[in-house]
Parts: structure tokens; sequence; C-alpha cells
């Protein structure tokens, strides 16, 4: 029998960003003059662009809006050839998060959520998860109430051996501990920065704060620690090994850690090694720094000649 080819099936939230770039935030009450401004498609679609650009398959599980907003994240979404089986919500559009962007690439966000909280659970069983597949799980889903619940009930139905990996994000600390315990139990592949992991674990560097992730994990799960230009670090089988960053110029570093999380999700059910995935999504992440705009992973022939170089 013909196994099913694997799939990244994405829970979390589409957005559409309204990115801006700035010489600086103003201070509070204060103004400011943007050099640029326009509407993206972000948030979890550049997790999923960039495992689709890496040629993995790709659904997106949770709501989309009936406004100007879920019509730009579904032509988004059809851009990039990614499912999306949810029926479009009837009470409300998709969310929308302005994104600041600095003269140090650095971002800052204000968001408000909208259809993309909605998750039906028959949508979800009807995925029919295989041990191939990878669910993704977002840290900001499990900060609304109605769809933190559904979501975990889901994860845990499914299969002893489907493979969840769980992106925290910056609202860690924000989580039901209850909540976090009950997916953590579940998690086979953990990746978050660097700061989120110093965070969550009150760790004084990167190496402590992954080896007390790893401790609360399954012993055969997979932890990643992104560290921005550093590379990253892995812990696989009990052993940490340090994966070096490329050296690039960045000019916006929005949209880097979802093409690091994407591209590392597509290579690992592509069954290369976690140290090669990793490999591969530092890259990604490279590259992703030096363009403009959050969704912005580049695709496996640009990857391959980075590493390549």
């Amino acid at each position: 029998m013909t196994q099913a080819v694997p799939r990244l099936i994405h829970t979390g939230q589409v957005l559409v960003d309204l990115v801006m770039r700035v010489s600086a935030l103003p201070a509070p009450g204060g103004d400011v003059l943007a050099s640029d401004a326009k509407f993206e498609v972000g948030g979890g679609f550049n997790v999923m662009a960039a495992a689709r650009r890496s040629g993995m398959a790709v659904v997106y599980a949770a709501g989309h809006g009936s406004g100007r907003f879920g019509d730009m994240a579904r032509a988004a979404l059809a851009a990039e050839q990614i499912d999306a089986p949810a029926p479009r919500s009837t009470s409300q559009d998709t969310g929308i998060c302005v994104a600041l962007v600095d003269a140090t690439a650095e971002r800052t966000f204000a968001t408000h959520l909208g259809a993309e909280t909605e998750l039906d659970r028959t949508v979800l069983d009807a995925l029919a998860v295989t041990a191939r597949d990878i669910v993704y799980v977002s840290g900001y889903s499990l900060c609304v109430a109605g769809k933190s619940a559904t979501l975990i009930d889901w994860i845990e139905a499914l299969p002893s051996d489907a493979r969840i990996a769980f992106d925290p994000g910056p609202l860690v600390n924000s989580i039901d501990p209850a909540l976090l315990v009950r997916v953590m139990r579940r998690t086979s592949i953990w990746t978050s920065n660097c700061g989120e992991a110093l965070a969550y674990t009150t760790s004084g560097t990167p190496d402590a704060a992954l080896a007390l992730i790893a401790q609360q994990l399954h012993p055969d799960a997979l932890t990643i620690v992104r560290d921005g230009a550093r590379g990253c670090l892995v812990m696989t089988e009990g052993v940490v090994h340090r994966v070096a960053g490329f050296a690039v110029e960045p000019i916006d570093s929005n949209g880097a850690g979802d093409a690091h999380t994407g591209v590392l999700l597509a290579s690992l059910a592509d069954y290369l090694s976690p140290v090669d995935a990793a490999r591969r999504a530092n890259a990604a992440a490279a590259i992703a720094v030096t363009r403009y705009g959050p969704a912005t992973a580049p695709r496996r022939e640009e990857i391959d000649a980075l590493i390549g170089e």
C-alpha cells in the first residue's frame, strides 16, 4: 500500500499584517512617519509558506474570515497551494496585526484577532492524521479559551505516533500551566527562539534553557532553540548540537523564525537528520532576514545554493 504524502497540518492563526518601516519607535503618545507601508498575509501563513516552498504538502486547519482580510488570506493560501478545509466564518473577518520594523530590523507587533481563532473539531477529525504528518501547534492558540479547548482535546485523541510540533511563541508564560503540561506531554518537536526559551525556563543561557525544556518532553522528542545569527541549538537523543548560522546583512527580521520552523519541519518530513534539517532551517532564516516582509522564506533551490557556498 502506498504511504500517504506527509503533511504539515497547521492549527494556528493566519492574519493580515500591516507592515510599516520606521526609523525608530516613537515614545508613548508620540508619532513617526513610516518610510513604507503595505498589507501582507502573515501570522501562521509564514510557517506554511516556508514548508510549501521546501516541497511539503500543507493544510491550514483553522478559521478564515468573511471580509476583505479573509479574502486576502484565502488568496495567499491558494497561491502557495495550501489547503484550507474549514468553511469561512459567517460572523467575523480575519484578524490583523500592525508590525513596525525599525532601522535595526527589530519588529514590534499589535494584534487584533478574528476568525482565525475558530477551530472546528469536525474539520480536524476529517484530516485523519497519520504518523508521517506533523501537526503544528502555536502558543498563541493556547491563549484563546475556546480554540485551546478544542485543540488540546483533539491532540490528545490523536494516535500515539502522531508528531506534534509546538512553537510556544512570546506568550508562553501567558498559557494556562495545566494546558501547557497537556501539550508538552504530546510534543514531539519543540521549536522556539532563545528569548522565549529563556523566559519560559528563567534560565541564564540558551544551553541551560534547552536542557530544562528537554526534561519536560518525552525522551525521544526533538528540542530546537533558535539563537539568531549564531544559528540554533538542537537536542536529539540526549545530545546537544550547536548548528552554526550563516553570515548575512539583515534588513528585516520579521518572519525569520517562521521561515526557520517551516523549513525545519519540511526537512524532517523529508527524512533528514535533525542536525541537517536545522542547517537548512538556519540557511532559510538567513535568507529571510535579507528581504522585507513577513513571508520571505526562500525556495528549496535557494537554500541549496547558500549551503553550497
